[in-house]
């Protein structure tokens, strides 16, 4: 059984939805509590809403951390990872081992994955990410200081906020979008 919940943080209402292998989404903040759970319903029709469960309790805490500029490690944030091809599962992995306010470029991730070659598909599986912020998919760059794309709604605004709030350099360079 899958269930949600949104929370505040300093930007607007996230949320998380859960069974019982871990976290299976997290959205990012939105303005009104109403979209972030709409936004829930549309991919898990059928779950619940309800109370946070104390294992997700530190999840919550850095999520909220993070959102208010400050340092935190969701790298221990359970995932339920048995629906996420291998590929996505080790490219999430390098990503999530990325610190607030440092970035990696997709070449950078396909080098560590054994190939220089698979820049593209790591963006492929970065924009399926479906635990951003626990993921830190917006972390992940483009070759040349270059911004790169970001799926989550708002795209690479959103992308370039998520940085800004974290004190990424990538996000004081001028030339993001070129």
């Amino acid at each position: 059984m899958t269930c949600y919940a949104l929370f505040e943080t300093a930007i607007g209402w996230a949320g998380v939805a859960w069974n019982d292998a871990g976290l299976v989404a997290c959205h990012l903040p939105e303005r009104e509590a109403e979209t972030a759970r709409a936004g829930f319903l549309r991919r898990f029709p059928d779950a619940s809403e309800a109370t946070i469960p104390e294992r997700l309790a530190l999840t919550i805490a850095g999520i909220q951390a993070l959102m208010r500029g400050e340092k935190a490690d969701l790298s221990d944030a359970p995932l339920d990872l048995s629906r996420t091809p291998e590929f996505h599962a080790k490219v999430y992995e390098i990503a999530r081992r990325i610190p607030a306010g440092e970035t990696l470029t997709y070449g950078e991730i396909a080098v560590q994955l054994g190939d220089r070659l698979l820049a593209q598909d790591v963006g492929q599986a970065l924009g399926k990410n479906p635990w951003p912020i626990v993921v830190p998919c917006h972390r992940v760059t483009a070759a040349g200081g270059k911004l790169g794309g970001f799926s989550a709604r708002g795209g690479a605004q959103t992308k370039l906020r998520l940085l800004a709030i974290e004190g990424a350099k990538a996000a004081a360079q001028g030339d993001l979008f070129a």
